[in-house]
């Protein structure tokens, strides 16, 4: 799957708004294909968990990150049919999103079940 990466700075992607699903989401301000680069998640590095924390894991490192969202993106909303995933701290669209569409993920996911550099 070709990957779009798009230009301009996330707040011309995405907006803040009211969300129906809870409190304020994040909202698509142009369209999106599946495979676009919606945007980064930025905040500092954090080692506890928190309200708009995203953790990550590499496998391959075995290292566990986590972040505490300081822009655009830590308005995403829970669905049990996301129409965008993380790829690391990237988030893509998995299917086509409309502008005025609200961008969601799946927060099961995106949370530590367990402590994944646990021995045991």
């Amino acid at each position: 799957m070709a990957i779009r990466v798009r230009r301009g700075g996330l707040g011309e992607r995405v907006r803040k708004a009211p969300s129906p699903i809870h409190g304020y989401g994040c909202f698509a301000r142009i369209g999106f294909q599946s495979g676009d680069r919606i945007g980064s998640y930025e905040g500092p590095e954090v080692q506890e968990d928190g309200t708009y924390v995203l953790w990550v894991y590499d496998a391959e490192g075995q290292v566990l990150t986590a972040r505490e969202g300081r822009n655009l993106l830590r308005w995403l909303n829970h669905s049990a049919d996301p129409n965008a995933e993380f790829d690391a701290f990237e988030l893509f669209a998995r299917r086509q999103i409309q502008p005025g569409e609200e961008i969601t993920i799946d927060y099961a996911g995106t949370a530590p079940t367990a402590d994944p550099l646990s021995s045991g």
